[in-house]
């Protein structure tokens, strides 16, 4: 793998970065979500989709689901996960849709990507633009005023071309709108080993803000980071799932 082509196209990849997520709990807390606090409607639209496990498992549980992302090799990747969902090469902060849908979905912390406050609220105007009244708005999201700035995750997964270890991590400087997820990939095949460092830049929320952000729209419902119980957020976790019911 040449130089730093891993993250030219990361989407050969992206699923075993994220091999320890469980997207079918993922995916159930946001039925269970849709029931509680949506319309029970079953026209889904997943924001960021990447390679699609998200609109696979809304598929498998009867919804008319699609998805978007503005990288077309994750969304090569989708079509062959999904051959019957529609995906669209398009910018979550300024998307359009044919017909309104009742259910949008952002996972991953992905609303993060938005990159500035002003982006992020046109994410949410174009997400209240594309649902039905009373349809319900999820994601999860980060509050920067709660990131450690030494803590992480990783994990370690076995790929053909070798075996590799993801490490990564929320890093925010305690000023401004800009926080940064921090990258470690590692890759040992053949006795020989190679690391790549990233850092991407995102937004950075107070969830005091973000509710301000969205309370226009939506009424909002902030919850614990828990997608086996759904109760609300304790005030003072730093990870939280948000569903909001457009207005």
């Amino acid at each position: 793998m040449p130089g730093n082509a891993i993250y030219t196209d990361l989407s050969g990849y992206y699923d075993l970065m994220c091999a320890d997520i469980d997207y079918r709990a993922q995916s159930h807390c946001i039925h269970r979500l849709q029931q509680l606090f949506g319309n029970a409607g079953k026209r889904h639209l997943d924001l960021a989709c990447g390679t699609g496990p998200h609109v696979r498992h809304l598929l498998d549980a009867g919804y008319q689901s699609s998805g978007l992302d503005i990288n077309q090799p994750m969304l090569d990747r989708a079509v062959i996960r999904c051959p019957e969902a529609h995906f669209s090469l398009q910018d979550m902060c300024g998307f359009t849709v044919n017909q309104p849908v009742d259910l949008i979905t952002c996972f991953l912390y992905s609303v993060h990507y938005s990159a500035g406050l002003e982006r992020l609220q046109a994410c949410i105007a174009s997400v209240h633009d594309a649902l039905v009244t009373g349809g319900l708005f999820c994601f999860n999201a980060v509050d920067k005023h709660r990131i450690d700035n030494d803590s992480g995750v990783s994990h370690t997964a076995q790929h053909a071309d070798g075996l590799f270890s993801f490490s990564s991590g929320w890093n925010y400087s305690g000023n401004g709108e800009q926080q940064s997820l921090k990258l470690r990939i590692e890759k040992t095949a053949a006795n020989e080993k190679q690391v790549w460092h990233d850092e991407h830049s995102m937004v950075a929320v107070s969830f005091s803000e973000l509710i301000e952000l969205l309370r226009p729209y939506f009424t909002v419902h902030v919850l614990e980071h828990d997608y086996e119980t759904i109760a609300p957020w304790n005030q003072t976790s730093g990870n939280a799932l948000f569903a909001c019911v457009k207005i």
